[in-house]
């Protein structure tokens, strides 16, 4: 075997972990109805099967990524490719939706260890910077046909009469996929040279999960139970964990150690206003599918199947567009994306117009969701790199690791809060009428903030005007 197809075969290896990662993700939305049917759950741990596996993944992704560079990314590949198996199968045996959701969020801390090595091993097997992009590009690719695939088997598997239950199916089939990653990266990933330089900041991985957990936890489980003493307490604790990780970071920041996040990444505008615009948008990016798969199939009493052949041609317009405009935004800068959050909004519009009636057509459906999966496309992909256009070399694998791990937390705050709405006002024994209320509602609610999301990408300095790195930095 050549050294190129060796490369490219590693390439194929390490991308199964984003691959697994994300359609774990999108494979969860439809299937949440047959979910809380099998463990008889309540709304509340039916957002913690979203939730949760994303609070394991963001708190720790950063953590995943040292690991790698300190320990060799190929061992903490593999052992995070085993917990992510394992884990799946404790999902897909759970009988309870506490022992569903432990086993999620185990799930999550194993993606963010193995997902973190997919970046670093481009980099380590393509030097040479034109096969790099090109191998971010196909990486990209496997990402978005993940959340196409996983939003099909979604919908397919719970509908599959098997052995066991076809809602437990969409965990179980991380086995074999699972095994045949291990097995390829044992024999075909060569370990990286290890960087044991820095120490990890395992103090401000345990606050910044303290504080996330007692931020998102609260906002689902309060709502639930009427919101008692302790919700409130736990809210109030999160402010004071967030001041202090806060803190904390600052202080190792100015005693040159290497903290969890670098505060001085916030010097730079555009990053800051990135930010900002990514909390915003993942607030609606995963309570969208949340909220949809669930309204399409109880209140509108759509099979599970067709909502996956739905949601699919959602995942489809976001791929085309996806490839689009990463292409465009080079030539147009932010107005590809301004232009996607518009066509959002539009696509949400149509939702409350069209996909609210009972025996509405499918067509419709298709389109509607097609349109909204467009710009999705259109935003998602420069999104980050735009945020990241003016960071330093140095700071480009912190700043990375921060986006991400902001990202990750948006998208579970997102499935409790903007979720939290919906199921506030479905109720506990909805009736149609309760649903579509709780639909619109959800909704607008998203609309809003898409539209501070515009707001943010207006005052984001344009992709096409470049300034130096002083003008940059906020002051």
């Amino acid at each position: 075997m050549n050294s190129k197809t060796s490369k490219w075969l590693s390439m194929a290896v390490v991308s199964s972990a984003i691959f697994l990662a994300v359609i774990d993700i999108f494979i969860v939305n439809v299937a949440l109805p047959a979910i809380k049917k099998g463990i008889n759950g309540t709304n509340g741990e039916l957002q913690l099967v979203v939730a949760i596996y994303l609070l394991g993944y963001s708190c720790f992704l950063i953590t995943g990524g040292r690991l790698g560079d300190y320990y060799g990314r190929k061992k903490m590949f593999i052992l995070g490719m085993l917990g992510f198996t394992i884990s799946s199968c404790f999902c897909g045996m759970a009988a309870s939706g506490f022992q569903l959701n432990l086993a999620r969020f185990f799930q999550g801390i194993s993606a963010s260890l193995m997902t973190p090595q997919g970046i670093s091993y481009i980099q380590f097997l393509f030097p040479e910077a034109k096969e790099r992009m090109k191998a971010i590009g196909i990486y990209g690719v496997i990402a978005g046909s993940a959340s196409v695939i996983g939003q099909f088997l979604g919908g397919l598997l719970p509908d599959t009469h098997f052995a066991v239950e076809g809602w437990r199916l969409i965990f179980f089939i991380n086995l074999p996929l699972g095994m045949i990653a291990l097995l390829a990266a044992v024999f075909l990933l060569k370990e990286t040279v290890r960087d044991t330089s820095q120490k990890f900041d395992y103090g401000g991985v345990v606050i910044l999960t303290l504080a996330l957990f007692c931020l998102i936890f609260p906002v689902i489980e309060g709502r639930e139970l009427g919101w008692p003493v302790w919700s409130i307490a736990l809210f109030v604790l999160s402010i004071v964990l967030f001041i202090l990780f806060i803190q904390d970071q600052k202080r190792k920041s100015a005693m040159n150690k290497a903290p969890l996040i670098d505060v001085r990444l916030f010097r730079y505008r555009d990053f800051k206003i990135g930010l900002y615009a990514s909390v915003f948008y993942f607030l609606v990016q995963e309570s969208y599918f949340l909220i949809t798969g669930v309204f399409f199939q109880d209140g509108l009493a759509i099979s599970s199947h067709t909502t996956g052949y739905y949601f699919a041609s959602q995942g489809i317009g976001y791929v085309i567009a996806s490839v689009l405009s990463v292409k465009l935004v080079h030539r147009f800068g932010k107005k590809v994306l301004q232009s996607g959050i518009l066509m959002m909004i539009f696509a949400l519009i149509l939702h409350l117009i069209f996909l609210v009636i009972s025996g509405a057509n499918p067509v419709a459906f298709m389109v509607i969701l097609f349109i909204y999966g467009v710009g999705c496309g259109s935003v998602l992909p420069s999104l980050l790199a735009l945020s990241l256009k003016t960071i330093p070399n140095q700071f480009a694998g912190t700043a990375s690791g921060t986006y991400y791990t902001v990202q990750q937390s948006a998208i579970a705050l997102g499935a409790g809060a903007v979720g939290g709405i919906f199921f506030y006002f479905a109720g506990d024994a909805p009736r149609f009428q309760d649903y579509v209320f709780a639909y619109k509602s959800a909704m607008i609610t998203s609309i809003v903030l898409l539209l501070i999301v515009s707001v943010f990408l207006l005052i984001m300095p344009d992709h096409n005007h470049t300034k130096t790195g002083d003008e940059q930095v906020g002051h």
